[in-house]
């Protein structure tokens, strides 16, 4: 149970930092005697953005279908159909519903957080571009591509992280409160993350040596 422990945070871990870095670079102007830009950069685009929200947003939503029954207590076909297959969470009804829903907000999260558009119409005021890529339309067309493609594995590895503890569940015969998975182990990493990337920054603002190499 350890080794599965340890090995779920590992790979939570890797997976909340990888990331995909377009690099961006800036042409050079003249303003007067001052040059401006020249430098270049990149935009981070970490493999999974919506972090643990699909799987909030999954579980609120498969809720609902036993809500109703319950507060209707009707005795009909299509309650007792919700009964059997949107109650229990061993169920492969339900084990596939979750999983779709899971995916499809792992989409929907970055659809309406991360704007293409106005990501290249930012780099095209202010004379950046993607080495290769032209700006405007083009360079839109290609952040879409690119964010679709890393979307995938990081909608993938949420359900699949968020199916953890019904597998042992079912598996294992492991109880209610099987720690390694789901929601809990997404936000107890990333909080980990969140805090040791705030260290960081305090120790790199005070000149300090840091301990992320």
């Amino acid at each position: 149970m350890i080794l599965c422990g340890l090995a779920m945070v590992g790979l939570v871990v890797f997976v909340e930092q990888a990331q995909r870095r377009i690099p961006v670079q800036y042409a050079k102007r003249m303003i007067g005697r001052r040059s401006y830009g020249g430098t270049s950069t990149y935009i981070p685009m970490k493999v999974n953005q919506a972090g643990v929200i699909p799987v909030i947003f999954a579980s609120s939503l498969l809720y609902i279908p036993a809500l109703i029954v319950q507060f209707s207590n009707s005795k009909a076909g299509w309650a007792t159909w919700i009964s059997q297959n949107f109650v229990k969470g061993d169920h492969p009804i339900y084990i596939a519903t979750y999983f779709l829903l899971i995916v499809f907000f792992a989409f929907f999260y970055v659809a309406i957080s991360f704007n293409p558009e106005e990501v290249a119409d930012n780099m095209k005021k202010y004379g950046g571009f993607i080495p290769g890529i032209r700006a405007g339309r083009p360079t839109a067309e290609y952040l879409s591509y690119v964010l679709n493609r890393i979307t995938w594995p990081g909608a993938l590895y949420l359900g699949l992280i968020a199916l953890v503890p019904t597998v042992a569940l079912v598996t294992l015969n492991a109880n209610q409160n099987f720690p390694f998975g789901g929601t809990s182990i997404l936000i107890i990493v990333g909080v980990g993350l969140e805090t040791v990337k705030q260290i960081e920054s305090q120790l790199q603002q005070r000149h300090y040596e840091g301990f992320l190499r």
